[in-house]
């Protein structure tokens, strides 16, 4: 019986030791003893790390002064200079028709062909300054001098008919006298001499033909100007009318604009205009109404009025370019400030004035803008004199300390440097 249930026990662990295979590897994952023992080290590792952040944190919150940030900033002074302030004053505001156009020469000349020819050479290009009388485009004179030439023959050859027929005519004159020819003979003698005579004078007024056409194969600068659109080349074929070049005078610029016909009632002669040129826009320019067209454009019901310069030497130098303005039929001082100075918020406006070496955040009441110098006029929350800042920062706080810095003193140079 005891061998028996020796072999017995020796079976059933040799049943155990051939399980299958899958319960087999789930026995070997399970985690060991030393695994379990680095899993619970980490835990309690976590644990206490976490509790030291949320005392950091709790410690953090409760220290003074943690939670009053803005009075922290608003105590940094700011440095600020003279270029950063703005003075307010108060501007002359003018009032008036808005006026578009461009800026035009005065004295141009469309230079154009008066023969028909092949042009020889053109001497002069665009941009270049020109005097009067100054060749600029060379044409073909052949054919214009072949026909002089014939002319001149033709008046030589008129002109010695006439001096023999007058001669002629004295000598019958002297024989009337004397009685040796009839006056009928004169007479004949006479419309011979008169017709030889005719054409003698057409003769000449052949000539002067020719040679004005000759003349004109030389195109040359009227005035004193610049050459500002050249439309041939040399080989080109002219006819007559064909244009060649333009001339301009550039100390004769004006403003060519244009008034809607609603307003052209307000405007009058010698008004003065306020306006500004494209590629000159930080320059306001001052002008005077000269004259007012009569009559109004047929297709933009836009009257015409033409400016010219108040200073001509501070015209520009350049012609074509658009301008706008104002004329000024009314005129009124008012409060002004640039739009880089003012801060929006919503609706409401704002600006950084600079009082009692404090910042202010002042709330402004602003009314239109001058279409002009781009300035809008501010009816509440600044006074004249007050200083504020030409390009205020987003991170300034009110009530921040601002500092003058002083001006910077020139270098000295020793005397051996």
């Amino acid at each position: 019986m005891l061998a028996h249930g020796a072999n017995t026990s020796k079976h059933s662990f040799q049943a155990f030791s051939v399980q299958p295979e899958g319960l087999f590897k789930r026995r070997i994952s399970s985690p060991s003893k030393e695994e379990i023992v680095i899993r619970i080290k980490n835990a309690r590792a976590a644990a206490l790390l976490s509790t030291g952040l949320v005392i950091l944190v709790t410690l953090t919150a409760c220290k003074p002064g943690a939670g009053n940030t803005p009075d922290k900033a608003a105590s940094i002074p700011v440095l600020i200079s003279a270029e950063d302030l703005i003075k307010v004053e108060n501007n002359a505001l003018g009032s008036g028709p808005s006026i578009t156009g461009s800026v035009e020469p005065e004295r141009r000349a469309d230079l154009r062909a008066e023969v028909p020819a092949v042009v020889i050479s053109v001497l002069k290009e665009n941009g270049d300054p020109v005097h009067r009388g100054d060749l600029l485009v060379r044409l073909d004179q052949t054919a214009i001098r072949d026909s002089l030439n014939s002319a001149q023959a033709s008046e030589r050859a008129a002109s010695q008919a006439y001096e023999q027929a007058e001669r002629q005519f004295q000598r019958m004159s002297k024989l009337r006298e004397t009685g040796v020819v009839s006056t009928q003979q004169v007479e004949d003698v006479e419309i011979q001499r008169n017709s030889a005579q005719s054409d003698r004078e057409a003769a000449r007024s052949r000539v002067v033909t020719a040679r004005q056409q000759l003349e004109r194969t030389e195109v040359r600068a009227p005035f004193d100007g610049i050459v500002s659109d050249r439309k041939v080349s040399a080989g080109d074929t002219t006819q007559v009318g064909k244009e060649l070049l333009k001339v301009v005078d550039p100390t004769s610029l004006r403003f060519e604009g244009r008034v809607s016909a609603d307003a052209i009632g307000a405007v009058k002669t010698g008004q003065k205009v306020s306006f500004r040129i494209h590629g000159f826009d930080q320059r306001d320019f001052d002008g005077q109404v000269m004259r007012v067209n009569p009559s109004a454009n047929a297709t933009t019901r836009q009257v015409e009025v033409l400016v010219s310069f108040v200073n001509t030497k501070d015209q520009p130098d350049v012609a074509g370019l658009y301008a706008e303005g104002r004329v000024e039929t009314e005129s009124a001082a008012a409060l002004t400030l640039p739009a880089a100075s003012i801060v929006r918020e919503g609706d409401n406006a704002f600006a950084w004035r600079v009082k009692d070496g404090k910042l202010q955040k002042v709330k402004l009441g602003l009314g239109d803008k001058d279409l002009r110098t781009g300035s809008y006029v501010v009816s509440t929350g600044i006074a004249e004199g007050d200083s504020v800042l030409r390009y205020p920062a987003s991170t300034l706080k009110d009530g921040q300390v601002a500092t003058m810095s002083a001006p910077e003193k020139p270098a000295q140079v020793a005397a051996g440097e």
